[in-house]
């Protein structure tokens, strides 16, 4: 049974006209060793409040890399289910959706109805901006508007792209930077849409963009994503990108070192507006980590999780999580699309495979009966461009694991990917669920209420490599990172996490 609309019935919940608030009961457990040795576990309680605006904002998404395959496709998606576009295939007719979204498209459960088990859309569980109020704009080296920029894409089916013209040849995105060195040499060629200047001028010359953006489009709230080509990781040195202050000062002295990315998310941070990296490379140095917690503005990333990592985040818990001990992942990519192009460069190519390889990481760690200390998976990521497969990434997978009594078993994948069309609701569900989280403050019981850390740690669920906070545990694996937002949303409503018990069955 799915349930639209509900009101959680609590005293500890209080709706008001303009927010929802909650007194919340944290369970968790601590772990100590006491004098003699012994490890002693015990159960906790912490009394939390939850305040939410449920304010909607008029929200505009800047994306970098507007003119690319997510982006045109995102932005095509959206008005397509705006205006109730219908188009033929050989298969029959389609209806706009947004499957693959989290926030549009998944449930929740809420509990049991007379032995039925009842669920809600997760959009539902707190007030969420409407995909089709978002106002669109961003940046592109490539000066195609958007309805040529969906027709080289390739994504979309014909019928449909010929109904969305007329919504988005008037949709140009704004010049962006482009640094050649920190991309594949084979991007030159699109590379006509680009601003001048220093690096100095060009933070600035961004920072002036989102300005004038929000002004004339009377926005709210600007969020801002990267979605453009991937690039080589950049030198971190002292001196250089190691301090906020150190890092300021490079992009006065215009060193070449300092990425595109990073120029972007310092404009953002300069203007107060969130900036989200959906790209592999490592736009957050950590002078840039430190200027976003300095001024408190949200930063997340980074790379999407969309095919391929997603699978492995799930399978590999499984596993581990069942007793088996996973021994070699070998896992072999083939797309056609211009992130594949991009990637065809080695230098590229690093930055993804080093956010593919470490999703594993923390799954190994938790079992230690499985893994001795030092111990992991060998781990292999191949990545080729065939432009004939165009945006349908091919993506092979072999897990071989020890099983009992030295026994082995080997599970082979074979998954066909519509690169951006995976991609383009986890860019929706990324600008939504940020928004969100901007709206929400809590405190601990005798403290300030105050927003979450900087670093977007809730939104983990989409990113391949997640970033977090120092001191934080990274957790990869999917299930957990689900579990992770919906229960804090469902703190916001003074609901209890689930816990599959469901002991009045029993």
């Amino acid at each position: 049974m799915l349930v639209e609309k509900f009101q959680v019935d609590s005293p500890d919940v209080e709706y008001g006209s303009d927010h929802i608030k909650s007194q919340y009961s944290y369970a968790s457990t601590s772990v100590d060793r006491n004098a003699e040795g012994k490890w002693v576990v015990k159960p906790t309680q912490s009394k939390y409040e939850f305040q939410t605006s449920t304010k909607l904002p008029k929200l505009g998404v800047m994306l970098v890399g507007w003119g690319g395959n997510n982006g045109s496709t995102l932005t095509a998606g959206i008005l397509a289910n705006k205006h109730g576009i219908t188009w033929m295939t050989k298969d029959g007719l389609k209806q706009p959706n947004y499957f693959g979204s989290l926030t549009q498209a998944a449930t929740l459960r809420l509990g049991n109805y007379k032995g039925e088990e009842v669920f809600t859309p997760f959009k539902s569980l707190l007030p969420m901006v409407k995909p089709e109020d978002i106002v669109f704009g961003g940046w592109d080296i490539s000066s195609y508007n958007l309805a040529d920029a969906m027709e080289r894409a390739q994504v979309l089916d014909w019928e449909l792209q010929r109904q969305l013209v007329p919504y988005m040849k008037e949709q140009v995105p704004l010049p962006g930077i482009y640094d050649p060195d920190f991309i594949a040499a084979n991007q030159d060629t699109r590379a006509d849409n680009i601003i001048k200047g220093t690096r100095s001028e060009q933070v600035e010359q961004v920072r002036q963009q989102i300005r004038t953006f929000k002004e004339e489009q009377k926005l709210d709230k600007v969020i801002v994503l990267w979605t453009a080509n991937t690039e080589r990781y950049s030198n971190v040195m002292n001196g250089l990108n190691d301090t906020a202050d150190n890092l300021l000062a490079s992009i006065e002295r215009n060193e070449t070192e300092v990425a595109p990315s990073s120029l972007y998310a310092v404009a953002c941070i300069k203007e107060g507006v969130p900036f989200i990296n959906g790209a592999p490379q490592n736009t957050f140095v950590p002078g840039l980590v430190e200027f976003a917690v300095k001024h408190n503005v949200l930063i997340a990333g980074d790379d999407f999780k969309s095919g391929q990592t997603k699978m492995k985040s799930v399978l590999v818990d499984f596993l581990v999580g069942a007793g088996i001990k996973p021994t070699s992942i070998v896992s072999y990519n083939h797309l056609g699309n211009n992130d594949g192009m991009n990637l065809s460069a080695p230098q590229t190519f690093r930055s993804k495979e080093i956010s593919k390889s470490n999703v594993v990481d923390d799954m190994v760690a938790s079992n230690s009966i499985l893994y001795k200390p030092g111990e992991h998976p060998d781990h292999v990521v191949v990545i080729k461009y065939v432009p004939n497969v165009g945006d349908s990434k091919r993506a092979m997978d072999e897990y071989m694991s020890e099983i009992f009594m030295g026994g082995h078993n080997t599970i082979s994948m074979h998954n066909t990917c519509e690169d951006s069309l995976l991609a383009a609701p986890i860019i929706l569900d990324l600008v939504l669920l940020a928004e969100l989280t901007g709206r929400i403050q809590f405190k601990e019981e005798g403290k300030e209420l105050h927003g979450f850390h900087p670093v977007a740690v809730l939104l983990s669920y989409l990113a391949k490599a997640p970033l977090v906070p120092d001191g934080t545990p990274v957790v990869n694996a999917l299930a957990k990172q689900r579990a992770m937002l919906e229960n804090t949303f469902r703190a916001c409503v003074g609901l209890y996490p689930e816990n599959n018990m469901m002991l009045e069955f029993k």
